[in-house]
């Protein structure tokens, strides 16, 4: 006879204070503990990197205005346009060089906007370069 044979099949002992916990809370009780909440977060933005807002030069804003203007006389024909600009971070200081590509609908100057096909906006001020199929290779 084995050490345990008498109590083998005994059904496992149940409190009836207490009702049982469920899969789920019995895990909770071995997940990790976060004594600083909000830390984690804190870290993966401090991490995250910006850029610095670059202006461009003379020759580069006298390059993108003549470009501007060759968008303005070709509207007409919907041209197609990559657009990049520069997006303020909300957060931190700098921001992120984006890059959009689409059919220029209008040009706000007033508002300052570039105006594409299917919503989107982006703001004149911000936008750093222009290419098109319309520009000539000199520009």
């Amino acid at each position: 006879m084995g050490r345990y044979d008498d109590i083998i099949h005994l059904p496992r002992p149940v409190c009836r204070r207490a009702k049982p916990l469920t899969g789920a809370e019995r895990a909770a009780q071995f997940s990790p503990f976060a004594a600083l909440s909000g830390y984690e977060a804190a870290i993966r933005e401090a991490a995250r990197l910006t850029e610095p807002a670059v202006e461009l030069a003379e020759d580069g804003a006298a390059a993108l205005d003549e470009k501007l203007r060759l968008l303005v006389e070709n509207l007409p024909r919907r041209p197609e346009v990559t657009v990049t600009w520069f997006e303020p971070d909300e957060k931190k200081e700098g921001g992120a060089l984006r890059v959009f590509t689409g059919r220029l609908r209008r040009v706000d100057e007033t508002a300052g906007l570039l105006l594409f096909e299917g919503g989107r906006r982006l703001p004149l001020a911000a936008v750093r370069g222009l290419e098109s199929e319309i520009f000539p290779d000199f520009l």
